[in-house]
């Protein structure tokens, strides 16, 4: 599955066109490499997302075409939500 798409289907990120301009921008990484829009996410992958001072960890359970609101979070576990500190 592509990655935009399984931003949005996840809910990660709730629009397509949005997971698009922060993959393109390099604030996603999978399993450590640098990911577009277009790079194919598996069951098992860990992605790195940077939004704005916080990096989301999440690792991939499952891929679904579609789903339903309730069952979004299933698709993904939140493995580390941490703030990034501004170092002065």
């Amino acid at each position: 599955m592509r990655l935009d798409k399984f931003l949005k289907v996840s809910r990660l990120i709730k629009r397509r066109t949005l997971a698009k301009e922060v993959a393109d921008q390099g604030r996603i990484t999978i399993n450590g490499q640098t990911a577009k829009a277009s790079s194919t996410v598996k069951v098992g992958d860990e992605l790195v997302v940077r939004f704005g001072q916080r990096l989301v960890t999440a690792k991939v359970e499952m891929l679904q075409d579609t789903t339903k609101k309730e069952e979004a979070a299933n698709m993904y576990t939140i493995i580390k939500d941490e703030k990034i500190g501004e170092s002065l």
